[in-house]
Order: structure tokens, then C-alpha cells, then sequence
């Protein structure tokens, strides 16, 4: 889902990266010393998962997984960082994305970690059952995507009225995607749940053989 150089326009360039600026600011205040393996780990993975595109939306945007609600449930505001720091390196390293849309891009993958944070986070810490985990876990996947696509959309419509039929076309390839990480955050969620719930801040089962 990365915006490449020369699409965006100067004012949506300026006002992105001031905001994506600040996430990153907050996420740093945020983190200490002893998620930063995880965060580093998380990161990584991102930007493994980021270099698997398929070109969407005439060439404005790109469709793949993004992991954003994974990252939420894990780390939450430190999400941030982690995000901007991979997608310079995809940008600088591969030509992924850009370095001038480098604002727009952390701002679409990384206020969807926050927002699954701050929704999905309580819940899932509530949880006692696969069932209740994993559709949870799927809701989380599937809205990082969603909210992702939406906030790419916002940012080419606000660069010019010519961008609104690329932008219903990503909407649409991001349809099967949504589904797609919905399942694979889900049976990630699901794994870490019951062999190092502490991973995501939520108590695994209380009983042997405890599922639903």
C-alpha cells in the first residue's frame, strides 16, 4: 500500500508528514528498553511482507499485507517508528513507496495499528476462548487493511479530483486482501494467545483444553 514520489500533492506532503512526524515522536516516547527487540523483530517483518506487492490503482498504490493490526495488538503506538523506519528502507533500498510520500505512507499503515490498539487490544485481553480470540484476531486484520485503504484513498482524492477512479479501484483489490490478512492475523493471534500470551498483553487459557 505504498504511494510512490511525484502523486501526491505539496500541501497533502507537507500535512502528512507533520502528523506522521508526530506519531513517531509519541511512538518513541513510548517504547523502553525491553519491547525494543519486539518492535525491532516486528519491523523486520513489515518490511518483508511490505516487498510482496502487486501494483494497484493504475500505479498509484500497491496491494499486499500490511500486518497493521497485528502490529496494534503487539505494540501499539510504537507501531510508528517501526513502520516508518521499514518503509525507508523499502523506499531507499527497493523503490518501494517514496521518501516525499514517506508521511503519507506511515500515516496509512500506522493510525490503523493505533486504532486496533486502542479498540481491540481490551477486548482480546478479555478473551477466554479461540473462538472469541480468533475473531477478534480476523476483525483486527481486516480493519488495519480497511482503514488503510481508506486513509491511502483520502490522501491521492486530496491530491486532485483525477484520483477518484484509481482510488474505487483500490478499494476493490483490497477487498480479497482484507479477507486474506483478517485469516492470517487471526491464526497468528490464535498461536501466540495459547503458547506466550504475554506477547500480546492477554491472558492465554486459564484451563487445559480450555476452547471455544
Amino acid at each position: 500500500m505504498h504511494i510512490p514520489d511525484g502523486v501526491l500533492s505539496g500541501p497533502v506532503i507537507a500535512a502528512t508528514t507533520a502528523l506522521a512526524a508526530g506519531g513517531v515522536a509519541k511512538g518513541l516516547r513510548k517504547l523502553d528498553e525491553d519491547a525494543m527487540p519486539r518492535v525491532g523483530l516486528l519491523a523486520a517483518v513489515f518490511f518483508l511482507a511490505g516487498l510482496v506487492r502487486v501494483p494497484v490503482a493504475h500505479g498509484l498504490s500497491s496491494a499486499h499485507l500490511v500486518l497493521a493490526g497485528f502490529l496494534g495488538l503487539v505494540i501499539g503506538w510504537a507501531a510508528f517508528p517501526a513502520v516508518a523506519a521499514a518503509l525507508l528502507l523499502q523506499a531507499v533500498q527497493f523503490g518501494c513507496g517514496g521518501v516525499w510520500s514517506l508521511g503519507a505512507n506511515t500515516l496509512s499503515l500506522a493510525v490503523p495499528a493505533v486504532a486496533v490498539h486502542y479498540l481491540l487490544a481490551g477486548p482480546l485481553r478479555a478473551a477466554r476462548t479461540k473462538t472469541r480470540v480468533f475473531g477478534l484476531a480476523f476483525a483486527a486484520g481486516a480493519g488495519g487493511i480497511a482503514l488503510a485503504t481508506l486513509l491511502v484513498g483520502g490522501a491521492l482524492c486530496a491530491s486532485g479530483e483525477g484520483f477518484l477512479a484509481p482510488v474505487v479501484a483500490l478499494l476493490v483489490a483490497h477487498v480479497p486482501v482484507a479477507a486474506i490478512e483478517g485469516l492470517v492475523t487471526g491464526w497468528i493471534v490464535t498461536f501466540l494467545w495459547v503458547v506466550r500470551p504475554q506477547t500480546l498483553c492477554a491472558r492465554g487459557p486459564t484451563l487445559t483444553g480450555q476452547e471455544g
